[in-house]
């Protein structure tokens, strides 16, 4: 078993705290610290040192695709549903009966929803560009305050 080391990364709508091992990331949750804490006692992986790199890039508007290795845990469906996810263009947003249709599986709204909330990936995965099919936002782990942040940041970074 791999051994899992911690980065905080001070984003402008809070901190992300950064979790991997040495070849992969494996969580990344908006944090309720008021800043970021760096503590880690051994050398922190250099796949940890390009995922926070790549933050800052995107919160710069500077990228839009996240290139760092990611394995995450969860169910072949949700597995699913994330990937699904990734295809969601830069700036855009899709609503869940889209992802539940693009699965092939458009009566699993609600458990694309609950999908969406099990998403350990934050921004990387963007489930912050999934809406309701009213056009509303909807839940979102990080909070709608930082989902609509993220939206607006999108949009105008991507003109």
């Amino acid at each position: 078993m791999s051994n899992l080391y911690k980065l905080d990364y001070e984003s402008p709508i809070g901190v992300l705290e950064i979790i991997g091992t040495d070849k992969a990331i494996s969580s990344i949750m908006f944090s309720e610290k008021d800043r970021a804490v760096n503590n880690i006692q051994d050398k922190t992986p250099i796949v940890l040192e390009n995922c926070y790199d790549q933050f800052d890039e995107y919160f710069k508007g500077d990228r839009r695709e996240f290139t760092f290795p990611i394995k995450y845990e969860g169910t072949n469906f949700q597995k699913t549903v994330w990937n699904a996810l990734t295809s969601i263009p830069y700036g855009k947003t899709v609503s869940y009966t889209d992802i539940a249709v693009l699965i092939g599986n458009e009566k699993a709204i609600r458990a694309v929803g609950n999908a969406n909330g099990k998403n350990k990936m934050s921004i990387v995965i963007p489930c912050h560009r999934i809406i309701g099919s009213n056009g509303k936002l909807t839940g979102y782990a990080g909070g709608l305050w930082r989902k609509e942040w993220l939206l607006q940041h999108e949009k105008t970074s991507s003109k």
